[in-house]
């Protein structure tokens, strides 16, 4: 993973940034260290348009169907001058209590896409038990998709083709895995547990998930 602050490279198990010092308590500081319940589809900023949360939560189920392992996360809303969207998503999949999520399913397998309309920003991070599947490469090419439909107000839109380039993305994972299953095994391998940089709420259940996640590819 990369520092949510000084976008360092940094292996997940670490307890701080080597090269800022960054950790949770950081975030924390900035928005909070209470749980935060909400649902995956969240429009704190109410711009989404009559209409289109059916669609939205038809695409977010659609491809939860298809990978039962994970789920996806959507939340708009007003982050302030001050506030840095890589941090507040780090923070937030971090600190969410999903109330339409089973409490099976972990933050830890959980895709979060953040989007600031104010401040024309949007961001994409995803749960440590995604790292053999998915890379930041990945998270750009789907916000990429996006851009467009965004800069023009067409929010559902640019959510919809996230999810739908997310899907491309995972279903080229899992036909990978099955050519390759060595591969994924050694990467999820070389996963730790997290340190104090990422620590999801509901570690009670991270050892259930991390079984499942591993299932991604087949």
């Amino acid at each position: 993973m990369k520092c949510p602050r000084c976008v360092q490279r940094i292996h997940r198990a670490a307890a701080s940034c080597p090269h800022c010092g960054f950790t949770l308590a950081d975030a924390d500081a900035n928005f909070g260290s209470e749980d935060v319940r909400l649902r995956c589809l969240t429009d704190s900023a109410g711009i989404l348009r009559r209409g289109d949360r059916p669609t939205v939560e038809a695409a977010m189920e659609k491809i939860s169907r298809r990978f039962p392992q994970i789920f996806v996360a959507v939340y708009t809303g007003s982050l302030g001058e001050v506030a840095n969207i890589r941090q507040f998503g780090f923070w937030l999949l971090n600190r969410a209590a999903f109330e339409d999520v089973p409490v099976e399913k972990p933050n830890e397998a959980g895709i979060l896409i953040t989007i600031d309309p104010e401040s024309k920003a949007a961001g994409m991070v995803f749960g440590y038990l995604l790292d053999p599947f998915l890379d930041e490469s990945d998270t750009f090419d789907c916000l990429t998709r996006a851009h467009s439909h965004w800069l023009e107000g067409r929010y559902a839109d640019g959510i919809l083709r996230v999810i739908s380039h997310l899907d491309v993305v995972l279903r080229k994972r899992s036909r990978q895995a099955r050519r390759d299953p060595e591969h994924f095994e050694r990467k999820a391998g070389l996963r730790a547990r997290p340190g104090d940089v990422v620590r999801g709420i509901r570690a009670g259940h991270g050892h259930a998930a991390e079984e499942k996640a591993e299932e991604v590819h087949r």
